[in-house]
């Protein structure tokens, strides 16, 4: 009999030590088997406690009535499906008549304590069928990105989310984004990771990175277009949108508008051409927007007017042409000037890291899920990479970047340097990919004499 004993004492230090080193481990191997007999066991108590259960229905009753038996106990959501994930658990119910998916939602946060799970997340599939995400860990504490997560054309994976499934980013779907957050936040770790992906695609990188191109200079062996003032910005905006307009002009000379020409194959964007005369498409990613929108002469003013103008222009019209911006900085509200707000609108995809004050997080979600900004400001300082992400339709979720070194990025883009396309256009913004600079020698401080 010791030898039994001394195998369950040697199992639980073995599932300790593993919950508190390798919680992914724990979970696959002890975790979702304790977490599907709780939910099994408690499942009926709980959800009537959390008032999800409708009364029976009257033929039950009067039967009951009839045959003097007692009274049918109130009926919860039907189980469909239970499928244990390398995260957590996911429980697809049916509704019964009368109950809603509203209500569902609006008891995650006791069903997370009920089930002893770490995070509870509910959508709706359909009419009558909600699905429940549970994690039975902190998936977000230390990001793995899944060794095989899907990756199609202009859809990337880019971060992890809250419930553990993967957060993609697809320009076909949502073609602008804005990216914001405060310094040493994670924002840049995130546009290191997004380049990184994209490397491999068959797509045009343009940067504009007004820091003098620190951070987006080392990557410049996969990149088309590389800006770091603002005057070249404004030109090489200016040479975009004369490509796009090139591209309209492919369009319209291939749209084949034929009475005996199928409507499936009339031409509206670049994805309906053939793939002979497809152009590649362009990802635009400004570093720092208010770089691009700060002045303090009347020339810098002009200068700013041009480069918004520009930008906005993109925003509304460069989709069909397979132009996609990617913003980022620290704030992004109206206090940039005229015509933010307005090229704001046209950025779907909002995704903001910690940021410094609640104006801040108001001005990426105010205006589509005011509850995303209360979540933003929560953000702490030890969690960088940290985010939340939203889009027009007012859902969010919190999602976390893993980290990618700016090593890791050059490697990337070194990889894949021979996918770089290259653009007429844009050849006069090419970077120049130079030999190894001289060192630039630094003046000593200056030491007051002593007296």
């Amino acid at each position: 009999m010791w030898w039994l004993i001394a195998a369950v004492v040697l199992v639980a230090v073995l599932a300790g030590l593993l919950r508190w080193r390798r919680p992914a481990w724990y979970w696959l191997s002890f975790g979702v088997t304790f977490a599907t007999c709780r939910v099994l066991g408690r499942y009926r108590a709980v959800m009537d406690v959390c008032g999800l259960t409708v009364p029976p229905p009257r033929w039950r009753l009067a039967i009951a009535r009839m045959a003097n038996r007692p009274v049918p106990e109130p009926q919860a959501p039907r189980i469909l499906r239970l499928r244990p994930t390398r995260t957590g658990l996911v429980l697809r119910l049916g509704l019964r008549p009368g109950q809603d998916a509203f209500d569902v939602a609006a008891s995650c946060d006791r069903l997370r304590h009920s089930f002893g799970m770490f995070g509870v997340t509910s959508r709706e599939i359909r009419s009558g069928v909600v699905e429940l995400r549970m994690t039975g860990y902190d998936v977000l504490r230390r990001v793995q990105m899944p060794a095989r997560a899907e990756r199609s054309t202009m859809r990337v994976p880019v971060a992890l989310r809250e419930d553990g499934d993967v957060h993609y980013r697809d320009y076909r779907t949502t073609p602008h984004a804005l990216t914001i957050g405060a310094t040493k936040s994670g924002k840049s770790v995130y546009q290191r990771n997004l380049v990184a992906e994209l490397a491999a695609q068959d797509v045009a990188l343009v940067g504009i990175d007004c820091k003098q191109g620190v951070e987006l200079f080392p990557l410049a062996r996969r990149f088309s277009a590389l800006a770091d003032n603002p005057d070249t910005a404004a030109d090489l905006l200016d040479a975009l949108i004369s490509h796009m307009e090139d591209i309209y002009q492919l369009i319209r000379a291939e749209q084949r508008i034929t009475a005996d020409t199928p409507d499936a194959d009339i031409a509206a964007d670049i994805w309906d051409l053939p793939d002979h005369l497809r152009p590649v498409p362009i990802v635009v990613l400004v570093d720092e927007v208010a770089e691009l929108a700060l002045f303090a002469t009347k020339d810098e003013e002009k200068r700013r007017d041009r480069i918004i103008t520009a930008l906005a222009r993109l925003a509304q019209l460069g989709r069909a042409a397979g132009i996609y911006l990617e913003i980022c900085g620290q704030r992004f509200g109206s206090e940039l000037g005229k015509g933010i707000t307005m090229l704001r609108a046209q950025l779907s995809v909002r995704t903001a890291h910690r940021v410094n004050d609640e104006t801040s997080a108001n001005m990426a979600f105010g205006d589509i899920a005011p509850d995303a900004a209360l979540a933003t400001v929560q953000i702490p300082v030890s969690a960088p990479g940290l985010a939340i992400t939203g889009d027009a339709s007012g859902g969010w979720s919190r999602i976390r970047t893993p980290h990618t070194s700016l090593r890791a990025a050059v490697d990337a883009c070194n990889k894949h340097a021979h996918l770089t396309p290259d653009l007429p256009a844009l050849d006069a913004f090419r970077p120049v990919l130079a030999s190894p600079a001289v060192p630039v020698a630094i003046p000593a401080p200056v030491v007051p004499a002593t007296p």
